[in-house]
């Protein structure tokens, strides 16, 4: 015959009251912090707009900055090869093995 699965209180209670008094000591830091006034850019500009204007060199942006687009396209190109070198590195070459059983190293047969 079998039994029911019984709920064991005792310590689940202690997980669950320690939770709720993390809750409300974070509750109360976070109330009561004072953040401050946000920074911001001289005139107000948008940050993004610069950043995608400095990307391709162009002078639209109100912010002072460097040309991107040809060191973003190198770091492009590497991390696509090294993307593909992990890809080939990792796919196993099923071609080579033969037909029969083969016993791995920890007794299992693939």
């Amino acid at each position: 015959m079998t039994t029911r699965p019984r709920l064991h209180t005792s310590s689940t209670q202690v997980v669950g009251l320690v939770a709720f008094v993390l809750f409300g000591v974070l509750a109360a830091v976070f109330l009561t912090a004072d953040f401050g006034s946000h920074a911001t850019f001289e005139g107000a500009t948008g940050i993004t707009a610069s950043i995608g204007y400095a990307m391709f060199n162009l002078d639209a942006g109100s912010l002072p900055s460097e040309g991107f687009l040809i060191s973003f396209e190198i770091i492009d190109v590497i991390l696509l090869g090294a993307l593909a070198a992990a890809v080939m590195l990792g796919k196993r070459d099923d071609e080579e093995e033969s037909d029969e059983s083969v016993t791995m190293a920890d007794g299992g047969d693939r």
